[in-house]
């Protein structure tokens, strides 16, 4: 079996319909050099040449002082330990990069699926995210992850939503938006682990079931609060 790799630069956009389409021309080509008979030509969405990052320090007392950046680096040492806890330890990542892959008209389903695979290169599943304290005990974190987002092509430009929350955002390329992307997952992690490490994930989860409920049960909107807090 011979596997083919095809590089391509597809500027802003995301790219899968280009590089499939060339990847279907060349395919003629390739049997005649090779001899042989081609199965596959499609992209793949592991966009290792599309690698967003973002690093950030974060106060220790903005945070909530020296406990909870313990709590953190605690809940960061066991999801590099446990795939069970890097599963959600990435999920929370991807909360905040697919609702930003979703608004801006681009595929939820190769973000995901290429991070996940990502986080799986080592052969091991890890966390996407990396934290350390600083010389002034503050949090550093950082992320790395593909981020084949684009700005052109696809639903990027059709969408009317898609359009405003580009104009929102105001990037002017594809690589602008991937280190939006970038940012959001570390600040969702950050704000998920923190979290975790003071007053527990269902204090926020559960403030937002009760608002649910109150709506459901068709609460007045002024007195939404009033009853959730109840």
């Amino acid at each position: 079996m011979i596997i083919l790799h095809l590089l391509v630069n597809v500027l802003d956009a995301m790219g899968a319909n280009v590089v499939n389409t060339m990847a279907e021309s060349i395919s003629p080509f390739v049997e005649e050099m090779c001899g042989g008979k081609i199965y596959l030509r499609i992209v793949s969405n592991l966009a290792t040449h599309r690698i967003a990052k973002s690093k950030a320090t974060f106060d220790k007392d903005l945070l909530g002082g020296t406990q909870v950046v313990e709590g953190i680096l605690n809940a960061y040492e066991f999801a590099l330990a446990d795939p069970y806890r890097a599963t959600t330890h990435n999920k929370g990542i991807m909360n905040g990069i697919v609702a930003l892959t979703l608004a801006t008209g681009n595929d939820t389903r190769a973000i995901e699926s290429g991070a996940h695979a990502f986080a799986s290169l080592s052969g091991k599943y890890s966390p996407l995210t990396k934290f350390e304290l600083d010389s002034k005990g503050n949090l550093v974190g950082e992320i790395e992850l593909p981020l084949a987002l684009g700005i052109i092509g696809g639903m990027t430009k059709i969408h009317p939503m898609a359009r405003i929350a580009l104009k929102i955002l105001n990037v002017k390329s594809a690589s602008e938006l991937s280190q939006v992307g970038a940012a959001l997952g570390l600040a969702q992690n950050v704000a998920a682990l923190r979290a975790l490490a003071s007053e527990g994930i269902q204090k926020g989860h559960m403030a937002l079931h009760s608002r649910n409920i109150a709506k459901i049960a068709c609460v007045p909107d002024e007195l939404i609060e009033k009853v959730a807090k109840k």
